[in-house]
């Protein structure tokens, strides 16, 4: 619970950041520029892919509702092959699913830790008892026309704490990797304070797939319009990365 209250707290202590952030996306849109929520990669590199049209093929949805916070919903849905969309926005915003993807091995954890609840079929995941309010999170599974959801606001499952981890990991990995991009594009000025906090999301062991960052992190590091100090925070990040993927 401790771990979970952290990380709502967390969550908050962001809002001022992610609030310049949509100050110089309105700001871009007045001079005629667009930024979308997840920039795409770097030319040349593949952008995720929408979950393929199929009836039958499985998809594992994490949905998060928490109120007077920042983000209000978060929603992340994913098929087998990793394919999927994400959505994160206040509750009184339209919502603007984008295309969305992790690597096979993660989805397959994914599938597995579902399988371990019996794809969230007649299963009691809360708790039950008087705690804070930490927002209603749902797992849901669909294939064709089953479905079967449960939802909790917190939980000593381990599978699903494991789930929840994932997912949660997943949205402040994509935030992380948006709020650098944009920064980059637009408040050079304002890079160094995002690496600081992807960085300390790195060190805590928040990103399920830190290499993602990796086009981002090199692009910067080679680019001498940033200064110095955040070039060479990039660098060693990135290798950070890939000496812990080795």
């Amino acid at each position: 619970m401790i771990a979970s209250l952290a990380m709502i707290q967390d969550w908050d202590s962001r809002v001022a950041r992610r609030a310049g952030s949509i100050l110089l996306a309105l700001l871009a849109a007045v001079l005629g520029f667009a930024i979308p929520l997840f920039a795409s990669g770097p030319a040349g590199k593949s952008v995720p892919t929408a979950i393929p049209a199929s009836g039958d093929a499985p998809t594992i949805t994490y949905r998060k509702v928490f109120k007077s916070s920042y983000p209000e919903f978060v929603e992340i849905k994913l098929n087998e092959s990793g394919h999927g969309t994400f959505d994160m926005r206040q509750l009184d915003e339209e919502a603007n699913p984008q295309p969305f993807e992790v690597n096979a091995s993660l989805a397959a954890r994914i599938f597995a830790l579902a399988a371990k609840l019996h794809n969230f079929q007649g299963v009691d995941l809360d708790v039950h008892r008087r705690i804070a309010n930490l927002g209603e999170k749902t797992l849901k599974y669909d294939k064709g026309a089953e479905t079967h959801e449960v939802k909790f606001n917190y939980t000593l499952d381990d599978s699903a704490g494991q789930l929840m981890a994932i997912f949660e990991g997943l949205a402040r990995q994509a935030t992380d990797l948006s709020d650098l991009e944009r920064t980059m594009r637009y408040d050079r000025l304002g890079v160094n304070d995002v690496l600081q906090q992807i960085e300390q999301d790195y060190n805590n062991k928040q990103f399920p797939e830190p290499e993602r960052m990796l086009p981002a992190l090199d692009q910067l590091a080679a680019d001498d319009k940033f200064i110095d100090i955040a070039r060479q925070r990039a660098r060693t990040l990135a290798g950070k990365i890939r000496s812990r993927a080795n």
